[in-house]
């Protein structure tokens, strides 16, 4: 910042809503500060203009009765805004798609079908590629909506509708009065004014497009649980979709014992054939739960009866010192709701064995911390 200022001249930023002086003339002569600059009519409007939600309430409906695809198209900066929206749109149940206005005046415009919308973002509403566009996008039966900031525009006049997106300026950097650039003397008491790019605007666009977002969610109804579903990789979308089943080991693949297995056994299993669960699973013959045996079992029976841990039976040893049946989910289960079991009731576990949901309690997998974190829970 210090290289744009100097002991001869200074530049101040400048923006038509925010004012910032300065304490000593050395602040100021070392760091440039924020005054007003009145901006031109033609370039932005009055504060007083306020985007229209009935404008807005009314493009949404267009949207919402839209029987192909909503098309959303930009040139420059703009068509980053225009892509962000289609993003946040698809997400939320619209369909639609970024139209390139270029490629589109060179075969694109073959994505544009009759009942289309294709909404046209241009803070001029001049833009000559998106006047050059419009005409042969009504000739294909796409309803064409203008969202510029100039009601009077080449695009606002010719589109089916116009939705005006208020601009205040934007920031501009401007010198003082005794300052001059190019040779060029402003007249006395005014100040020299350089370009500046639509840098608030675009992000008056943004706004403009998740208020249109938002408001379409509203009349959808969108629940979380189908946003979720346009959100797979998402966090959102794993805790409101990934159920038990989907994420669990299978029996199969479980070590298993009876209840009248002797510690020994017991132990040399867990050794060896526990497959890194750290735990036994205690069933009878007809493959219901009836208990775990884990390290923390063993570790407490040690405790109580030392080498006698040898020679007692699983139905014994299982659940040691606890005193209740292990916690457990069942397949139907969301998994976020199994990771919160884990965490919860005082005594975090890192494993649920997942039983039937008819009562009978038969064993049919295990969900682990370590599977719930790989899904990216």
């Amino acid at each position: 910042m210090s290289r744009l200022c100097s002991r001869n001249r200074r530049d101040i930023w400048t923006t038509s809503s925010t004012r910032c002086a300065r304490d000593s003339r050395s602040t100021r002569s070392r760091r440039p500060h924020l005054i007003d600059h009145p901006v031109p009519s033609d370039i932005a409007p009055p504060r007083s203009i306020q985007l229209s939600f009935d404008e807005v309430a009314a493009l949404c409906q267009k949207i919402i009765d839209c029987k192909g695809t909503t098309l959303f198209t930009g040139v420059g900066k703009t068509s980053f805004v225009a892509k962000k929206v289609c993003q946040t749109l698809a997400s939320t149940g619209t369909r639609s798609i970024f139209l390139n206005a270029v490629d589109a005046l060179h075969g694109d415009i073959g994505v544009v079908r009759s009942g289309d919308v294709l909404v046209m973002l241009s803070g001029s509403g001049e833009t000559h590629e998106l006047v050059t566009l419009l005409p042969y996008a009504k000739a294909k039966g796409a309803f064409v909506v203008a969202c510029t900031n100039a009601p009077n525009s080449a695009l606002a006049k010719r589109a089916d509708a116009h939705v005006r997106v208020p601009g205040d300026g934007d920031v501009a950097r401007v010198s003082p009065p005794s300052a001059t650039r190019e040779g060029v003397n402003p007249p006395p008491g005014a100040a020299f004014t350089h370009a500046a790019p639509p840098v608030t605007y675009t992000a008056l666009q943004l706004l403009f497009g998740d208020t249109c977002a938002v408001y379409l969610m509203e009349l959808r109804g969108l629940t979380k649980n189908q946003y979720a579903l346009n959100h797979p990789a998402g966090r959102i979308g794993k805790r409101l979709v990934l159920r038990v089943s989907d994420v669990m080991k299978p029996w199969r693949d479980l070590p298993l014992c009876s209840p009248t297995t002797n510690g020994a056994d017991a132990l040399v299993r867990m050794a060896g054939t526990s497959k890194g669960y750290g735990c036994l699973l205690v069933v009878d013959e007809a493959r219901r739960l009836l208990g775990t045996f884990s390290d923390a079992d063993l570790r407490r029976a040690l405790t109580r009866i030392g080498e006698s841990v040898l020679m007692a039976t699983t139905r014994e040893l299982m659940n040691y010192g606890k005193g209740a049946f292990p916690r457990t989910t069942t397949p139907s289960a969301m998994a976020f709701d199994a990771h919160v079991t884990m965490e919860t009731a005082g005594n975090p576990v890192e494993y649920l064995p997942v039983i039937s949901e008819d009562g009978e309690k038969t064993l049919l997998g295990l969900v682990t911390t370590r599977d719930l974190a790989e899904c990216g829970m």
